[in-house]
């Protein structure tokens, strides 16, 4: 159970809070006027009840049920005190084992919440904890379930598009790379370079992505699935930067790993990139055999996945004059879903990709 030090009209004002109780009634419990719980709620951390009320308050905690203790450490931890204010007036206990375990589910919630672009609940879930304790209330074992909780909330800035930044993808990746490496986790670290080298390439820094890349597709701190998919997206850096024949052959070695992985999900996803690969080679044949195979083996049914599967074979299409409306038919959908949930970097993809094949801002042709 917490226990206070030294009590403030911040302390006093949680203990009501987790009594559930008015400023009369708790003035009317603690036996003190009313006048005087309004001066400690209006002042807060600028006034000190006198010693009598000191044991007041200490006994009026001690007599409090587990559930009003949970709640006063709560409303501590959401002011920030409970961590660093006030020369740690309160001592509240590490999480309990229940929490970890609460918490630990609520990642996996927002796991299945991102794979289905659900960013407004996934949100809530790791806020929900990641605004309750402050890392110096940790163990390493809340320390690693902070990590994993800022990591996720980096893939959903990612998602959404928001990449550069203080709430930014970038911010929050770097975040919980230096956790792990506090804990030292040398995989945890390394998957979190392969996710700043991600958000770089999606910020437009392609050489400074593609070499960050190539060094954790040699990487032994990441396992084979991790050190295939940095080596497919050394490929898609190449690529976007214009160095299509060589971007090709090095996600064909993906795909061949993706293979021997089983992974048929990373093996589409391969198959749809290096469809982009051959359409900037000029390969259009090859592009739209690459492109039919991405789209009838594709595991994840998810919107992110078909929006970037259909502006894929959208962009593909445009590039051939004889399919050229039905390219701005497939990414007139792609776009339509893409502002459905949110997908703004796709939505920016996309808008590019429409204003490179008409030369002008507008709607999509028909």
């Amino acid at each position: 159970m917490a226990t206070v030090h030294e009590w403030t009209g911040l302390e006093a004002r949680a203990l009501r809070q987790a009594l559930r109780m008015s400023v009369r009634g708790f003035a009317e419990r603690l036996g003190v006027a009313v006048t005087t719980v309004s001066k400690w709620e209006k002042l807060l951390a600028g006034t000190k009840p006198n010693a009598d009320s000191q044991a007041i308050l200490d006994t009026t905690l001690a007599q409090a049920d587990s559930a009003a203790h949970l709640r006063f450490e709560t409303y501590l931890s959401e002011t920030g005190q409970a961590a660093a204010g006030l020369n740690r007036r309160v001592t509240i206990p590490r999480p309990r084992a229940w929490q970890y375990e609460e918490w630990a589910d609520d990642l996996e919630r927002t796991v299945v919440a991102l794979s289905r672009q659900k960013f407004r609940y996934a949100d809530d879930l790791l806020h929900r904890w990641t605004a309750r304790f402050q890392p110096s209330d940790l163990d390493d074992r809340g320390l690693y379930l902070l990590a994993r909780s800022t990591t996720l909330h980096g893939d959903l800035r990612r998602d959404q598009g928001e990449v550069l930044g203080p709430l930014s993808a970038q911010r929050s990746y770097a975040g919980a790379r230096s956790i792990f490496a506090q804990l030292e986790i040398p995989r945890r670290v390394a998957q979190l370079d392969l996710s700043l080298a991600v958000v770089a390439e999606m910020g437009g820094e392609l050489d400074t992505a593609a070499r960050r890349y190539e060094d954790l597709a040699v990487d032994d701190r990441l396992g084979r699935r991790d050190r295939a998919r940095a080596r497919l997206w050394v490929g898609t850096a190449l690529s976007k930067d214009g160095n299509h024949d060589y971007a090709a052959r090095v996600m064909q070695g993906a795909i061949h790993e993706f293979e021997d992985l089983s992974e048929p999900d990373d093996w589409s996803v391969a198959h749809q990139k290096l469809a982009l690969a051959c359409r900037g080679a000029g390969d259009l044949d090859a592009a739209l055999r690459l492109i039919d195979v991405a789209r009838s083996t594709c595991v994840a049914d998810s919107p992110m996945q078909r929006v970037r599967l259909d502006t894929a074979y959208g962009h593909i299409l445009l590039s051939d004059p004889v399919t050229l409306d039905d390219g701005f038919r497939v990414l007139e959908g792609a776009q339509k879903l893409a502002a459905e949930f949110g997908l703004s970097h796709q939505l920016r993809s996309i808008e590019g990709i429409r204003k490179a094949s008409q030369g002008a801002p507008g709607p999509l042709r028909p």
